[in-house]
């Protein structure tokens, strides 16, 4: 009971390990969902950032669905994260800009998550730890 009422961190590395697979999955699902209906999606896809459709599109499909993944298992996170951040600022200042809050609320909400994930970085539980700690001990 102590513990919890402590102000000291329970496990951060578990903590990073949980908001890496639900951010990471979530990013995954809506990427493979992009690219599964590519054909259908692109034609209403605007050029929102003046750099053509397609290429905005692609772009979203790379941060999203191959960014994700490498958030989703801890490879390279704070790089991965950053494409996924770009993304999410563009969802909510460019093409939400004049949507209501409740309608651009998950681009808010993933926006702001990928910051503790920036900082956190990949934690223990992950392939980053995996690589770079084998190294340090050869």
């Amino acid at each position: 009971m102590k513990r919890l009422l402590s102000t000291q961190s329970l496990n951060t590395d578990f903590a990073a390990l949980l908001l890496r697979l639900i951010v990471g999955a979530m990013f995954v699902r809506y990427g493979y969902t992009k690219f599964e209906a590519y054909d259908t999606i692109l034609p209403m896809f605007g050029d929102i950032i003046g750099i053509g459709a397609k290429l905005s599109f692609n772009l979203v499909i790379f941060a999203e669905l191959f960014c994700g993944f490498l958030v989703l298992i801890g490879l390279v996170t704070r790089y991965a994260i950053v494409p996924i951040f770009i993304t999410m600022i563009v969802a909510f200042f460019i093409a939400h800009a004049n949507d209501a809050f409740d309608v651009k609320i998950a681009a808010f909400l993933y926006l702001a998550l990928c910051l503790p994930i920036f900082i956190l970085g990949s934690g223990k539980y992950s392939i980053d730890s995996l690589i770079f700690n084998r190294k340090r001990d050869e």
